[in-house]
């Protein structure tokens, strides 16, 4: 049996947002590995074996999928969303980089999916609808410092934000650390989207000015979206429609 890998996105939470080819993939795979609430989304069936795995494994999880991929099954990984955004796709690529050469040949592919950013974006109207960038406030990777900078410059020039991992039980004051960067760089009341759950049952929406934006407002399953300074809001009794003119200077 010729065996092959592929990284899957499977979109933010809702079954029918995952695509047909993802679906595919699965149908005709052998293993599945992933981040173990990712692989609980993927039904069990006769002929398929589930790899569930803690979050902080990421380059383990890749290596184990490639030694599979090696020894002829047909393997995905899976991450949630996008597998290229925040996800596996690039911590393959670095397995694959620093592993043996005949990894190098195996079929290797990647399929997208839609991000929480997307749908959480799509839920309230087009806040993504300029020039916008993506941060992720894990410090796990990468410094604080590096982090702040970041936010710092994307609001000198403007950008809309959307925040990964914006807070959790180990980083508590993570978000609030964020807001206060923007506070200082922005000194206006643009809106904040906090989108938790998209597209789930549990799904929550709120936006609030800056100002007003706290950390304990969000968790781990919550995209935060700060609109740039031409970000509008059009009242409307159903509900308000958040977006970023392509206008906008």
């Amino acid at each position: 049996m010729t065996g092959w890998l592929t990284i899957a996105g499977l979109g933010p939470g809702d079954p029918d947002l995952v695509t047909p080819e993802v679906t595919a993939a699965l149908a005709q795979a052998t293993d599945v590995i992933g981040y173990v609430p990712y692989v609980a989304r993927v039904a069990a069936r006769d002929g398929l074996t589930l790899h569930p795995s803690d979050n902080r494994v990421e380059l383990d999880r890749a290596a184990h999928a490639l030694r599979l991929a090696d020894e002829g099954r047909r393997v995905v990984v899976v991450s949630s969303g996008d597998p290229g955004v925040f996800a596996m796709a690039a911590a393959v690529f670095e397995t694959l980089e620093a592993g043996p050469a005949a990894w190098r040949t195996l079929d290797i592919r990647v399929l997208p999916g839609i991000t929480a950013m997307l749908a959480a974006s799509a839920r309230v109207g087009a806040p993504l609808g300029h020039d916008f960038c993506v941060i992720n406030l894990s410090d796990n990777l990468k410094p604080w410092e590096t982090i702040e900078r970041r936010i710092r410059l994307a609001a000198e020039a403007d950008f809309a934000i959307a925040f990964y991992n914006p807070r959790s039980k180990a980083r508590p004051d993570t978000l609030d650390d964020a807001f206060a960067v923007l506070r200082a760089t922005c000194r206006d009341a643009r809106p904040v989207l906090f989108a938790r759950a998209v597209s789930t049952p549990d799904e929550v929406l709120d936006i609030v000015p800056l100002p007003d934006a706290r950390g304990a407002m969000a968790d781990m399953r919550t995209m935060v979206i700060v609109g740039s300074s031409q970000t509008r809001i059009i009242a409307r009794p159903v509900g308000p429609i958040l977006y970023t003119p392509r206008s906008a200077s």
